[in-house]
């Protein structure tokens, strides 16, 4: 075991003694390292506990019905801004769209009707929606952040219905089996373990029933390992380290999935929400994304690391515990994953030489001045860049393709102004003299808003 690992490892350890947790597991993911795990505590049921035991993840299941519902979008078969109602037969709430649910800015109740928490009894299919007219729609669509389990439940009812079968057998297919989460399935097998409440004023921790959440499952009734969790994590932040053909999902519809739709605060604004993802900021332009979950006995966090120095590729950290109130397992992955880029960070990865730029790009490179400040145009990894003179050195460049039927003419893909067009302006000579990108002209030197005459040509 190195320095590294027993430092998260005796994380681990302090978490599950001082939050007082019968178990805890916990694996991290990345790229250029072995897969690390650590269990502590037992299983609570007589079976050994190790790296294949597998907890209830709770909600972190939703992040698996995100997937899937994007799965659709891209092969056609909806769009986000669909309403229900287009796809399914529903008594009430068919308005309500896909985007908006995703992102719980639905304004859809949390729960199914009835005091479900009460009675640990969940809808069939056909009770979810035979008593979807019954449940209340507390918020206009697009007010503010509302978490909603049945809003979730309504898209994994929408993805078994567009794939004609279940959501369980569409999860299964197009997810769990092409990134190798063996471990991960609705049921919780022979060796999973117990979930407890610890007692606050004793030692004493009392089962909690096992339950199946039914109709209700896509938003809440996965049971996986760590191990398992923390690919997925690495998966969620860096999906071409680990999905390079696009099976499961473009790395551009996760770059979507995890732009903030609304922050769950609207006075803290320490945390967003994507499509289907909570992200969570770290600073110095680090985020992490994933989910937490939490059931009777259980709590899961789930969380990959995007952004930031030292950061390896595919990095993600699960912990699962098996109290339901112990906090410190959901805070604990960010702990890990900090701790792990700031003792072991990527290894640096030397520069080379590359070839030049293209010849039409050569004229443009440099500096150039717009709006009043100064931009520095680059060439880079066989990449148009353009970056503020003053931006801070972790900020990403905006980055340019050429249009191939528009000589000149280049689309900004990320970055600063994604979307707009870059437009070239030569002279006789064939020299670069202008730009205009996004429309805002761009020259050789600071220049103020007065009027151009064009075909004066100065």
């Amino acid at each position: 075991m190195t320095a590294v690992d027993d430092r998260l490892s005796r994380m681990v350890r302090t978490v599950q003694a001082q939050a007082r947790v019968p178990a805890v597991s916990a694996a991290l993911h990345r790229a250029d390292r072995p897969l690390w795990t650590c269990a502590v505590g037992g299983t609570g049921n007589g079976t050994e506990l190790g790296p294949g035991t597998r907890f209830r993840i709770g909600s972190v299941t939703k992040t698996f019905t995100a997937v899937l519902t994007l799965q659709c979008r891209d092969d056609g078969l909806l769009d986000l801004d669909d309403p229900l109602g287009r796809h399914l037969d529903l008594p009430a709430h068919g308005e309500l769209t896909v985007r908006r649910l995703l992102s719980h800015t639905a304004g859809l109740q949390r729960e199914p009707y009835g005091d479900v928490w009460d009675t640990l009894r969940t809808p069939d299919a056909d009770g979810l929606v035979a008593d979807l007219a019954r449940a209340e729609r507390v918020l206009p669509p697009g007010r503010r952040y509302h978490y909603s389990n049945l809003g979730m439940a309504l898209l994994g009812r929408l993805v078994g219905h567009l794939r004609g079968g279940t959501w369980a057998e569409a999860l299964a297919e197009r997810v769990l089996t092409p990134l190798g989460l063996a471990a991960t399935s609705t049921e919780p097998g022979p060796h999973a373990a117990t979930g407890f409440l610890v007692d606050a004023y004793s030692d004493e921790a009392r089962p909690e029933p096992p339950t199946d959440f039914g109709a209700i499952g896509p938003a809440a009734q996965l049971w996986s390992t760590a191990s398992d969790m923390a690919r997925w994590a690495a998966f969620l932040a860096d999906p071409a380290a680990l999905d390079p053909a696009g099976a499961v999902l473009a790395p551009t519809t996760l770059d979507e999935m995890r732009w903030p739709a609304t922050v769950t605060d609207e006075t803290l604004w320490a945390d967003g929400f994507g499509l289907g993802l909570i992200l969570v900021p770290q600073g110095e332009r680090i985020m992490h994304v994933g989910h937490y979950g939490a059931m009777p006995g259980f709590l899961a966090s789930v969380y990959g690391r995007r952004g930031g120095e030292g950061t390896p590729g595919a990095m993600g950290v699960a912990v699962l515990g098996s109290s339901g109130t112990a906090g410190e397992v959901l805070d604990l992955p960010h702990r890990l994953l900090a701790a792990a880029v700031e003792h072991d960070p990527a290894d640096v990865t030397p520069w080379q030489p590359g070839p030049p730029a293209p010849e039409g790009v050569r004229g443009l490179l440099g500096r150039w001045w717009g709006e009043g400040f100064e931009y520095v145009f680059s060439w880079h990894d066989g990449e148009l860049r353009a970056r503020g003179a003053d931006d801070p050195a972790g900020k990403p460049p905006s980055v340019f393709v050429a249009l191939p039927d528009r000589p000149d003419v280049f689309r900004t893909v990320s970055g600063r102004e994604a979307g707009e067009l870059l437009r070239l302006t030569r002279d006789e000579h064939g020299t670069v003299v202008r730009m205009h990108w996004a429309t805002y002209r761009f020259t050789r030197h600071q220049e103020t808003f007065e009027r151009y005459d064009f075909r004066a040509g100065s």
